[in-house]
């Protein structure tokens, strides 16, 4: 097990992750809403009290602030960060009233929101898709070569030699098509359908309880079954698949993310396994120890996060402007000001009291309490 690392690089590259993602993640709304010709009041890296900052000639102001926990652009005719549309001067030009966000287009308004957080997916998609040029991508058949200790697998009946065709309906091209429907689902019962001597097979095969350590002592519950690939090959691919490839990891990382909130609301997991500020920093610190690729991969996985989280349709959130810009497809006609504005202060609550919660579960899982 390796040695945790210390406060300093935890802290460090916590505010390196949280940095580059927020401030990519602004980024997408800010360049979408200068290409619509709305203008931004202010670019903010953190919330509440600025502590570093200048004015651009076009009248952003460009802030550091004091909690680095976010950020936001405020466009101009925007009541506040949250992006709750403020009342109208009356007395404004044409031109002046061409720069605001709320008499932007319907479908305008909904592209500036949403290429904040479809920045942050892209940014992951492009991470992979180095990788996959750097590295390649493991290729390996889907025969069963070996079985692990108290396979759940073997014990239901599979064989060395077993080709695996798909798992609940869904097909397996390769073996690393696998864990995607295994890992996330310790506890299920799931129907292997294998090739054996020419016929195909369908297994009830039960996915066991395993917690997975990392080399920081880090515990994960996940699934198994217990097969293992034979020979393993590293085959080198062009630009064009590295980019689709990250696309289909990218895509698959987010489809964990949606199933495992699903398992929490449903009891399958436990609220313990959401994480907060306080665990993205421990975990910061840790990859960042372990090398400059295990830590770029990491931020990967966070921007993904930071994306997904983004788009859930909570007021206060990217995606619950897009569910007003909805309502308001369907309605011909925006809600009014006062409803979205007490919309987004309960949203507002919500994420803080999730924000305070997650936190207080990271704290608790911290060793120094017995976690």
């Amino acid at each position: 097990m390796l040695e945790s690392p210390s406060i300093l690089t935890t802290l460090v590259s916590f505010l390196l992750v949280l940095g580059i993602l927020v401030v990519i993640h602004e980024l997408g709304h800010y360049l979408v809403g200068r290409l619509f010709g709305v203008k931004a009041d202010a670019f903010a890296v953190g919330f509440g009290k600025e502590l570093a900052g200048w004015t651009d000639r076009r009248g952003t102001r460009w802030k550091l602030c004091a909690l680095p926990l976010g950020g936001y652009v405020q466009f101009a005719g925007d009541m506040n960060p949250a992006s709750t549309p403020g009342p109208v001067d009356e007395s404004l030009t044409p031109a002046e009233r061409a720069e605001l966000f709320q008499f932007k287009p319907l479908w305008q308004r909904a592209l500036i929101v949403l290429a904040g957080p479809m920045t942050n997916l892209l940014f992951a998609v492009l991470i992979f898709a180095a990788f996959n040029l750097t590295y390649g991508r493991l290729v390996a058949s889907t025969e069963i070569a070996s079985f692990a200790e108290s396979s759940t697998a073997q014990q239901a009946g599979l064989k060395v030699g077993d080709r695996i065709l798909a798992i609940d309906g869904e097909k397996i091209s390769e073996f690393t098509d696998i864990p995607p429907l295994v890992v996330p689902y310790p506890g299920r019962t799931v129907s292997l359908a294998v090739e054996r001597d020419g016929r195909e097979l369908v297994v009830p095969v039960r996915i066991a309880e395993v917690v997975d350590t990392d080399r920081f002592g880090n515990e994960t519950r996940i699934g198994r079954i217990g097969v293992g690939a034979g020979t393993v090959e590293v085959v080198k691919v062009g630009p064009l698949e590295a980019l689709s490839l990250g696309v289909s990891q990218s895509i698959g990382v987010m489809k964990m993310m949606a199933t495992g909130i699903g398992q929490i609301f449903s009891g399958e997991r436990s609220v313990k396994e959401l994480g907060g500020p306080v665990k993205i920093a421990k975990y910061s610190g840790e990859q960042f120890s372990l090398g400059w690729s295990a830590f770029v991969g990491f931020v990967a996985l966070i921007s993904i996060n930071l994306a997904f989280i983004n788009l859930l349709p909570i007021p206060a959130l990217d995606g619950g402007h897009l569910a007003f810009y909805a309502a308001e497809a369907v309605r011909r006609k925006p809600l009014d000001v006062r409803s979205q504005e007490w919309a987004i202060r309960t949203g507002l609550a919500l994420v803080l009291a999730l924000m305070v919660f997650v936190t207080f579960n990271d704290i608790a899982s911290l060793s120094i309490f017995g976690g």
